[in-house]
Parts: C-alpha cells; sequence; structure tokens
C-alpha cells in the first residue's frame, strides 16, 4: 500500500512528494535518531502527559447523563490529544507498529460516544455550561481543534489504515461546511485542504477556501485586535508577517495548500510576497520566529532581540510545514534551505536529548542571573507545560520527518534535507551515505536510471562534485541544485566546505550590531557558561576575529564538533554606567568553546549566548 506524507497534493504540483514508503532515513543519522528516539521516549511521554493532565478525562467526563467535575487546562487541550494521535499515525506508517492498537480503540470508542448526532465535537464548549458553539471564536479554537482532529485522522488513515477515527473527522468537517466563521487561531484551513487530498470530498475544499477568503475583514477584534488573528486585511493583500507568529505560519501553509489544489496565481504571489517578510526581515538566524513575548507574535522588520527572543517551538514546526508546500509549488531551493535551518537549531533546540523535557520558547541568549522560575521563560527544558502545544507538535513532526526529505518530477529525484537513508522514485534509488551535519561530504550510490538533484546549501561557496556513470546537467552553485543525469550503478559525491564562519546581522537589527554569530555548515553555535573557566561570565566575552576558528572533534558526544575561538574578557565595572574612553581596557586573551546551539541547556541551566560582541 502507498503510504503519503503529511501533504498529498491531488493536483501535480512542481515537485511531488515521495511515498513515505520510498523515503527512508538511516538511523544513525542524526535525523533518523531523532524519529528513533521520538518513538521511543517522546510519544509515550505525550500520552503519558495527557492521561495526567486530565486530556482523555475531559472527554471520559462527558459520557456522564451529569458530567462531574469540570473542564481542565486550556481551552485547547482536545487538540494535545489529537497531534499524538497524528504522531501515532505517521509512526505506525513508518515503523509497522502496532503498540497502540488498544489505545487507538479506547479513544475511537471515547469520541464516537461523545460526537454530538451532527458531528460537533469539543470537549471544553461540550463540557461547560456557559460555553455556546463557535460563540467566541476569537478564542475558543473550536476550529483549530477540529483540524488538529482531521489531521490526525488522515494520518492514522494514511499511516495505519483506521478508518473510525477518520469517520468521526469527516462528520466533523461536514458540520464545519456549513458555517459561515473564521477561527482566531487558523489551521482548520490545511486540515481541510488534506482531509480533501484523503476521501476526495470536494466540500472540504470549498470550506478551505472560504476560510480563507473571509479571513481579513475584521470580524476577529478581541484580544490584541485583528492584526493578531491576521484578519486585518484579506490574504491577497496582507503581504507582512504580523500578529501571533504561529497563527500566521499555519494560515500561510493552508493558503499555499489551496494554491497547490486550485492554481490560483493570486495566492501563490501573495505568499511569495509575505514569505519574503517572515524570512527576510523577521526571522531569527536559527530558524526562529517571534520576538515578542506580550502576544507571541512578529514584531517591526528587523526587531530581533536575541535574550527577548519568543520563537515558540510550535512557529518553527509551522514554518517548517508552510515552507516545504511553497518547495512543493516551486521547487525553489530557498525554502529546503529554511527548513534545514530550522531543523538543525531552533527545532532540534527545543527537546532535551532523552526526548522527554522541552523548551517552548526558544532564546538566543540567557543571561547571567535569569529568573527561569515561570514556564514562559525557563532556564532549561520542562517535562510538560500548561500549554502543551509544542512537545506533540514536536512528536508529529519528527514521525514524519522522512517524508520531507525528498522529492520527485517527471525527470527523476531531489534530495532537499541532505541527511543518510534511501530515497526511491520508480525508475531511481538514491542510497545516501553522510555524516552531515557534521561533515560535509555525501556520497550517493544510484541504481535504475533518472536525474538526481541534490541541493548544495547557500553558504557552500567551494563546493565540489565528482561523479562516476553519470553525466553532470548543472555543476553545483550556492542556494541551487547540482543535477547529474545517472544511470545504473552511478555514484555521485558532493562535497561541502565546512569552515566554521562568522556572519554579522544586517546593520537594522539593533540589538545585535557590533556582534557575530558563530556558523558551521547548517548549525549555529553558542557560547554557554558550562565552558568557560571559573570567574568568567559570558556577559565578559569578546570574541577576536583575527584568531583562526579551530575545530574540537568528539566522537560520540552530544557535541561531534566543538569550535574554539580567540576573545578578550573584560572585567565587570563597579557602576552601571561610568564615563566613555576609548580603549579604556585591552582586556585579557583567552580561548572559549563553542557548542551547536541545539545542544545547549544539556548539562543544567546557565547562562549562553549565540551573538557575541566583536573585541
Amino acid at each position: 500500500m502507498t503510504v503519503l506524507g503529511p501533504a498529498a497534493p491531488r493536483r501535480r504540483p512542481y515537485v511531488a512528494p515521495l511515498p513515505l514508503s520510498a523515503a527512508r532515513l538511516d538511523p544513525a543519522s542524526l535525523l533518523g535518531n531523532w524519529q528513533k528516539l521520538n518513538a521511543a521516549a517522546t510519544i509515550p511521554h505525550c500520552l503519558a502527559n495527557i492521561r495526567r493532565t486530565g486530556v482523555i478525562e475531559n472527554f471520559s467526563r462527558l459520557t456522564e447523563d451529569t458530567p462531574q467535575g469540570k473542564f481542565v487546562g486550556f481551552w485547547f487541550a482536545d487538540s494535545d490529544l489529537y497531534k499524538t494521535l497524528e504522531a501515532i499515525g505517521w509512526e505506525m506508517g513508518r515503523s509497522g507498529t502496532d503498540q497502540w492498537t488498544g489505545m487507538l480503540s479506547e479513544v475511537a470508542d471515547l469520541l464516537e460516544s461523545v460526537q454530538e448526532s451532527d458531528g460537533y465535537l469539543n470537549s471544553y464548549v461540550q463540557g461547560s455550561p456557559d460555553q455556546e458553539r463557535f460563540g467566541r471564536l476569537e478564542h475558543s479554537h473550536e476550529l483549530y481543534c477540529a483540524g488538529h482532529l482531521m489531521q490526525a485522522a488522515v494520518a492514522l488513515h494514511r499511516g495505519g489504515g483506521d478508518t473510525r477515527i477518520l469517520a468521526i473527522a469527516r462528520r466533523v468537517a461536514d458540520l464545519i461546511v456549513t458555517v459561515p466563521l473564521i477561527d482566531g487561531h487558523p489551521e482548520v484551513e490545511t486540515a481541510l485542504v488534506e482531509l480533501y487530498r484523503e476521501t476526495g470530498e470536494e466540500s472540504y475544499l470549498r470550506a478551505a477556501e472560504l476560510q480563507v477568503e473571509r479571513r481579513g475583514h475584521r470580524t476577529l477584534t478581541g484580544g490584541f485586535g485583528p492584526q493578531y488573528f491576521q484578519d486585518h486585511l484579506p490574504v491577497r493583500e496582507a503581504t507582512e508577517a504580523i500578529g501571533h507568529s504561529v497563527r500566521q505560519l499555519y494560515l500561510a501553509a493552508g493558503v499555499t495548500d489551496l494554491y497547490l489544489e486550485n492554481g490560483d496565481e493570486s495566492l501563490l504571489k501573495a505568499m511569495e510576497q509575505l514569505w519574503d517578510s517572515a524570512f527576510g526581515s523577521k526571522l531569527y538566524i536559527t530558524g526562529g520566529h517571534g520576538s515578542r513575548h506580550r502576544d507571541e507574535a512578529y514584531g517591526d522588520p528587523y526587531e530581533l532581540p536575541p535574550d527577548r527572543a519568543y520563537a515558540e517551538t510550535c512557529a518553527s514546526i509551522a514554518a517548517l510545514q508552510w515552507c516545504w508546500r511553497m518547495l512543493l509549488a516551486t521547487g525553489q531551493a530557498r525554502y529546503a534551505e529554511e527548513m534545514e535551518r530550522a531543523l538543525f537549531n531552533a527545532i532540534a533546540a527545543s527537546m532535551t536529548t532523552d526526548g522527554t523535557a522541552f523548551f517552548y520558547s526558544n532564546p538566543l541568549q540567557l543571561r547571567t542571573g535569569h529568573d527561569g522560575s515561570s514556564e514562559d521563560a525557563p532556564s532549561e527544558r520542562l517535562p510538560w507545560y500548561d500549554c502543551a502545544c509544542c512537545p506533540p507538535n514536536l512528536a508529529r513532526l519528527l514521525a514524519s520527518l522522512h517524508g520531507y526529505s525528498a522529492t520527485a518530477d517527471a525527470a527523476g529525484l531531489q534530495l532537499h534535507l541532505l541527511t543518510a537513508g534511501t530515497f526511491s522514485t520508480d525508475t531511481l534509488t538514491a542510497v545516501v551515505e553522510t555524516s552531515y551535519p557534521w561533515d560535509g561530504d555525501l556520497v550517493v550510490t544510484v541504481s535504475g536510471h533518472g536525474e538526481l538533484a541534490i541541493r548544495v546549501p547557500s553558504w557552500a561557496t567551494e563546493a565540489s562534485l565528482a561523479v562516476t556513470g553519470a553525466k553532470v546537467l548543472v555543476e553545483p552553485a550556492p542556494g541551487a541544485y547540482v543535477r547529474v543525469a545517472c544511470d545504473d550503478g552511478a555514484t555521485v559525491r558532493l562535497s561541502l566546505p565546512m569552515t566554521a564562519r562568522l556572519t554579522r546581522a544586517d546593520e537594522r537589527v539593533d540589538a545585535v550590531r557590533g556582534c557575530v554569530a558563530i556558523e558551521r555548515g547548517p548549525l549555529v553555535y553558542c557560547v554557554e557558561q558550562a565552558d568557560l573557566p571559573d570567574g568568567v561570565l559570558v556577559e565578559q566575552l569578546r570574541i577576536d576575529p583575527s584568531v583562526p576558528i579551530s575545530e574540537e572533534r568528539t566522537p560520540g558526544d552530544l557535541t561531534p564538533v566543538r569550535l574554539r575561538l580567540g576573545a578578550v574578557t573584560r572585567s565587570l565595572e563597579a557602576e552601571l554606567y561610568q564615563a566613555y574612553q576609548p580603549d579604556a581596557q585591552a582586556g585579557t586573551a583567552i580561548t572559549v568553546t563553542a557548542i551547536p546551539y541545539h545542544a545547549w541547556a544539556n548539562r543544567g541551566p546557565g547562562a549562553m549566548r549565540v551573538w557575541l560582541p566583536l573585541s
């Protein structure tokens, strides 16, 4: 049986996703190991916490003639269950596991028993006497939760052949088709499109189109205002990424899904302009989105404070999902590059190495003395959150990660995520061997015949290529695809320079003017207090760019490649402000260690910086 991934367009896109069975990540690779960890630890952890925090009980209490107790948790807690179910669906399709069969039957029984006759299903509204259906869509997340149920149903149907939860989701969707409203939290748009793709029911596609057309007419006014909800301008006119970042990115993914099905070029044009805003002037170097804690929102262009970065984990996941759809629509390498940036940095940083503790926000700086007592800005990852949207979102992404790695077109196979694994079309199979992102060599062995395209990152200015049994059609160039016509048995070796580099921000990013970030390959590095000598604080450091950066190899370690940099330390002042004197302090020379940003805070809480001032 052909198992399709999270986005499976019916209308032929520019490039098409591979069936999930045609893409396999090497379990020894960084991405493949994350999938193993997700199956072994993260999904079970999510299930345990969903039960512990009362999400299942919110439904169970509705089976009583008179519900006992009150709804617990945030009003969108249903979505935590649905995202975890989606993760299970993709994991079943990936590994064939049946360990959750009994639990799925239990959940299906429960959902069927509380779903109302017209299809309505929402444990918060149904279990709260003071709430009415769709009465406060600015806040209630009713369509948002319904969307995650639909996506769970699609994953379970594709991954495990489950039809019961698909039927439940369809009854919900049949009701939504009749509801002339929009939700304060976009998400149902992309879900309705995917349910259409799975079932062929065109009313779901029409409903998604109406969701998009209704948005932007200032009908949502509560909370932080219509911009927060992306309801300030019609979708085709809203060319600046604005408001709550996760909502903005989910909406963009849904609009792009619509373009992939209906071919409306005005939608694609608007999304390209919106992408230029989100990724051109509002993106953190780690792949994080959202610079304001106040409303989990985008700030002004170039408003990117590292210490106050919100950069919600869900936002980076949503950005990856949007970039994937833009990649399917256009085939452009820049979308895959931003997927990679988010994956290896912001998304990877959001989870501990054991897969059971998480960051909600992902700052690029943690100050000495930071008060991490609040879960809004903790000093280290937490096992769970009152607002638990991020852990199950990670679980569903990681379970389906192989589905984002490669595509096919009439000519052959395109490799977008540079990772070890096996990827196949009907006529060509590519086995990729690489230790990327730690090393820059990729060796691809091809069976069959066809064109192989491999993405060359924009930082790889000196990439080189060697082939046997193949003809080079397009030479490697940064930010593009090298293309090779392969015969059976061909080998292709792409070598990417992995020299560490210093990166500066645009002058308009005031918060980091005079600072540099350290990058190596796709990885952003940081300096963590744990690696500094006693008596030296992160805040005292200034990087000396005249000292060459060296590498320290630690095979098998959490950070297989560390970097060593020259720096000077400046003494701390006794007073908060002093008179300016040029070169008042020469500083003391020191060598400091930088580790990949995604590995920070795995050795306990402590100060950290991505952006470091120059000496």
